[in-house]
């Protein structure tokens, strides 16, 4: 019997969403030369700051998600051990 695949796990799909990531990414920089800045702060009239700051936020999140997961990870035994409190 074959086990159907997730659509996610094929080698095409990956190259399709790495293009879309980075046509976003490239749109994003674009619209920055056509849609008005209002900076609030110094630092966010710099070209580009949207994005880079997004960037770091979004892979900031998936390093916190991976820690909070490691830390409470439980073993796949861990309603086995007979230890169940009603």
């Amino acid at each position: 019997m074959k086990q159907d695949t997730h659509w996610l796990d094929h080698p095409r799909h990956h190259k399709i969403l790495w293009a879309g990531f980075i046509a976003a990414l490239a749109l994003t920089l674009v619209l920055e030369y056509v849609w008005p800045i209002h900076a609030h702060f110094g630092i966010d009239a710099v070209f580009g700051f949207n994005a880079g700051y997004g960037f770091v936020v979004c892979a900031a999140m998936i390093a916190f998600a991976k820690l909070l997961g490691w830390w409470l990870k439980r073993p796949d035994t861990y309603y086995e051990d007979g230890e169940l409190h009603d």
